[in-house]
């Protein structure tokens, strides 16, 4: 029914003014009344004029306000009003009432009614105008409930630190991704805070009451990879005890798996499987087990390219790229150096130190170093920094790092000398560090931010042997790496 000439139509009403409201009186006529009053202001009406038509209302979650006649047929007005606020105690209930009764009005006001309105209607701006502010109110509520419980699930989400515009993109994506359950991709090179956005995006999601697992792939030898995943039953192989496997460990919440490339091929198709099926069948098992996770994934170099070189599945690939997110490396987000360096110096601040921040020239010495190790390079050389500081403030000489960031530059300029190729960055990453570390493979692994399972098979990949005096030299091909 349209609205008369000059009064809003319900095309023309805000969210905000209209709302489901339930008309509640034993006397047709009435409600008829009341109807017309109410529908010009675009209100979405349902009547009751029994017991039975009440209850099934008070059902619809949409449900704003309820307009309750205290004279309702044999009913007490006031039981029913206690049993409309304990059924549904946000929904504003606004009583109706002969002039005469407006001390029981009153009452139920104290009882937990909205206000109340008489009749007959002399006023019918009034009751429009009660009818509106009761809605606000409600909607009011609501807007604080769902404020309070986002705060509360921020609470509990990692800090993302950073105000360059990377970042800043970075988290209006995560904010977007809120209630989401899309596999996520997350590229970037190790150290630049793949887990931690991954555990954001947990914390964030509508599963962020269950568990939630990293796998770094990289470090589980091939040999017991699918077992770790997709666990085995007692006696599947020699000295199997059983295990559920990660899989199932994740279920009800979410799966990180860090490292996604460096999954064996013979284990991605069922990877594959059991992303497109949400079941798993554990080694030595007789029939798939059903699993509810949701799946994050995270690499240090693109999978695109893995897919290229025939190293990774094509299928596995598009089905692990629904939403996909670039972590930028420290070096272009030199305006978060500072925020970050103060923000690990609290985080690893020792009991009683009298460190309160940086000078200037260890500022500058920040800001010009190329971390090559990202955000986990930054952290570690603050916190050892804080273990030699001398004074209140840490300087260039406690952090150990180039000032003038002829280090950087050197390095810059080596990089270009090597051949536009992915593998050849790698490998020059992987002689450098071993270089570095003294042919130390497992401090070579950690500098580098990978598993020395993994290290060891990228010096297989590139041919790469360790000497003993810890400088790298070319081997045969197929030949192990020495140990």
């Amino acid at each position: 029914m349209a609205g008369q000439a000059g009064e809003r139509t319900p095309d023309h009403v805000s969210a905000t003014d209209a709302g489901l409201v339930l008309l509640v009186d034993d006397e047709p006529l009435f409600l008829r009344a009341l109807a017309r009053i109410l529908r010009p202001a675009g209100h979405r009406l349902r009547t009751a004029e029994g017991i039975e038509q009440v209850q099934a209302a008070l059902a619809d979650p949409a449900l704003d306000v309820v307009l309750l006649d205290l004279r309702f047929g044999d009913h007490d007005g006031r039981n029913l009003l206690a049993a409309v606020k304990r059924e549904r105690p946000e929904v504003e209930v606004i009583v109706v009432t002969a002039h005469a009764s407006v001390a029981s009005a009153v009452e139920c006001m104290r009882a937990g009614a909205f206000d109340y309105v008489e009749k007959p209607f002399s006023d019918v701006h009034r009751v429009r105008h009660t009818v509106h502010r009761a809605i606000e109110r409600r909607r009011l509520v609501w807007r604080n409930h769902e404020l309070e419980r986002e705060l509360g699930e921020r609470s509990d989400a990692p800090t993302l630190i950073g105000a360059s515009p990377a970042m800043r993109a970075l988290q209006r994506t995560l904010a977007s991704l809120r209630h989401n359950e899309s596999t996520v991709l997350i590229e970037g090179e190790s150290g630049t805070g793949k887990e931690l956005v991954a555990k954001a995006l947990h914390a964030g999601s509508p599963r962020r009451s269950g568990p939630f697992v990293p796998v770094d792939c990289g470090a589980l030898p091939e040999s017991i990879i699918e077992s770790e995943l997709f666990g085995h039953e007692r006696g599947a192989f020699t000295g199997a005890v059983g295990a559920p496997g990660l899989f199932r460990v994740a279920n009800g919440g979410t799966l990180f798996l860090d490292e996604i490339g460096e999954i064996p091929l013979t284990v991605q198709a069922k990877l594959l499987r059991a992303l497109q099926t949400r079941e798993v069948r554990p080694l030595g098992g007789a029939a798939a087990l059903p699993v509810d996770i949701r799946v994050i994934c995270a690499t240090n170099r693109p999978l695109a390219e893995l897919v290229a070189s025939g190293r990774f599945r094509q299928d596995l690939y598009y089905r692990l790229h629904v939403v996909r997110l670039a972590l930028p490396p420290l070096r272009e987000r030199g305006a978060d150096v500072a925020l970050l360096a103060q923000h690990f110096l609290e985080k690893h601040l020792p009991a009683g130190s009298r460190v309160v921040g940086f000078e200037p020239n260890a500022l500058a010495a920040l800001a010009a170093h190329a971390w090559p190790g990202n955000v986990r390079e930054l952290e570690n050389v603050v916190e050892s920094s804080l273990a030699l500081a001398r004074g209140e403030r840490l300087t260039d000489a406690d952090l150990r790092v180039s000032p003038s960031g002829i280090a950087a530059r050197a390095a810059s300029a080596a990089v270009r000398e090597l051949p536009l190729s992915l593998d050849a960055y790698e490998r020059a990453a992987l002689e450098r560090a071993l270089t570095e570390c003294g042919g130390d493979a497992t401090a070579a692994a950690r500098r580098l931010g990978i598993g020395r399972s993994t290290f060891y098979r990228k010096l297989a990949r590139h041919g790469v042997a360790v000497t003993r005096r810890g400088s790298p030299e070319p081997q045969a091909e197929g030949a192990r790496p020495t140990r």
